[in-house]
């Protein structure tokens, strides 16, 4: 059975001569949150604009929650990097206005958004008029408006814009806790950290075409050196393999040559070293991001 929420299969637009999503294959599985990353100018923009039929592809298919984009708009949440709201208008009428947008009745537009405000602690808001708050509150609630009509699928272009780090934690508190309900969610960030403490699997894009894609954790494995970093007080300068070493406090960057990591953990048992803690070394995604992005080499 696919359990694909997103299915997007050699997608193709352009602008003219320019190509902004060039033969871009991917899918979105159900209760995963998704990044989907490139550097400015990637297509990143172009393909969610796809994905919510505001823009038609040239060429490929594309399906959304089992059918055509256009067929599930009732079902999805939008946050676009490009924010919305009417600045003359009360938080609550906006967002009740919103909800019944989407087909959901005044009293239960008006019962969620009540709720969600209170999630994101804005409840106290409600009835002062969007001009009146905050660049990060005027954030909030256009992330609220996204989720009144209590979509399946969540589609998020740059959430954490204008965010101090106190609500970048209420925000990626939120969107873990949609996703335990049983919600899926397409991430577009830019801060490489927070994609890395929330996406299960990614995609990485530049000039429209794919240059990485699969699960996180294997991506950063696969472009990590054979390296271990090992927490001990004291090691032996004779370990077989060791390549290079390179120690801050207790916690020692061994690289490895010709020796697996399970093998040198056996020679540190066998040699009575005591070790607080052992772990294949990764690479941070914003240095993967910047060596893909800038043409260097791939993954080891």
């Amino acid at each position: 059975m696919n359990d694909a929420v997103v299915s997007a299969q050699s997608l193709c637009k352009r602008y003219g001569d320019y190509v902004a999503v060039d033969e871009l294959s991917f899918e979105v599985r159900r209760g995963e949150i998704f990044g989907l990353l490139g550097p400015n100018g990637a297509g990143k923009t172009s393909t969610i604009r796809i994905l919510m039929d505001i823009f038609k592809a040239d060429s490929g298919e594309v399906a959304l929650l089992g059918g055509a984009p256009g067929e599930s708009r009732e079902r999805v949440g939008y946050l676009p990097e490009e924010r919305g709201l009417y600045r003359d208008q009360r938080v609550l009428e906006v967002l009740v206005y919103l909800g019944r947008l989407k087909g959901v009745d005044g009293a239960t537009a008006k019962t969620r958004a009540l709720a969600l405000l209170e999630r994101v602690e804005l409840e106290d808001w409600s009835g002062k008029r969007v001009k009146e708050l905050s660049r990060g509150m005027q954030q909030k609630v256009q992330f609220v408006a996204c989720l009144v009509h209590d979509p399946e699928l969540l589609i998020l272009d740059e959430p954490f814009q204008g965010l101090d780090p106190v609500n970048v934690e209420l925000i990626k508190g939120l969107v873990r806790s949609l996703v335990a309900e049983g919600k899926t969610v397409v991430l577009s960030a830019h801060q490489m950290n927070l994609v890395e403490e929330l996406c299960d699997r990614i995609l990485l894009i530049d000039e429209g075409r794919a240059l990485l894609y699969g699960p996180l954790q294997e991506i950063k494995r696969d472009f990590a050196p054979n390296s271990v970093r090992v927490r001990s007080e004291a090691l032996p300068a004779d370990l077989p393999g060791v390549v290079a070493c390179d120690r801050q406090g207790d916690v020692s960057l061994l690289t490895l040559d010709g020796i697996g990591a399970q093998e040198l953990l056996a020679e540190l048992v066998a040699r009575e070293v005591e070790v607080e803690s052992f772990e294949r070394a990764t690479v941070p995604l914003n240095d993967i991001f910047v060596a893909m992005v800038q043409g260097k080499d791939g993954p080891a």
